[in-house]
């Protein structure tokens, strides 16, 4: 629920396929332990929103954390045309806390 796995163009035809990103200022269950059951249901939601869609992504820094990803923002565009920040859903929708690292 706080981690994805995304393809970048980069522009001019180049691509970075399968970089994994960490969403910034969230933490989310894990997918292991006592909180598996919460960690499925985040990773799911996340999924929904993002999954087959073109995402916009801001890197923060574009400095990787202690675990190699790239800590991102993501916002979708929506139907109406506003914009909607994937870090903050996730929290609003109570799949993620806000975290400061």
């Amino acid at each position: 629920g706080d981690t994805c796995t995304a393809d970048i163009d980069l522009g001019l035809s180049a691509w970075i396929r399968g970089e994994k990103l960490r969403l910034n200022r969230i933490n989310a269950p894990e997918l292991r332990g006592a909180s598996a059951a919460k960690g499925r249901a985040a990773r799911d939601h996340l999924k929904k929103l993002v999954e087959g869609r073109d995402v916009w992504l801001q890197t923060i820094k574009d400095r990787r954390e202690k675990y190699g990803r790239y800590l991102a923002e993501l916002w979708i565009t929506q139907p109406d045309g506003s914009t909607l920040n994937i870090n903050d859903a996730m929290v609003a929708a109570g799949h993620a806390k806000f975290q400061k690292y």
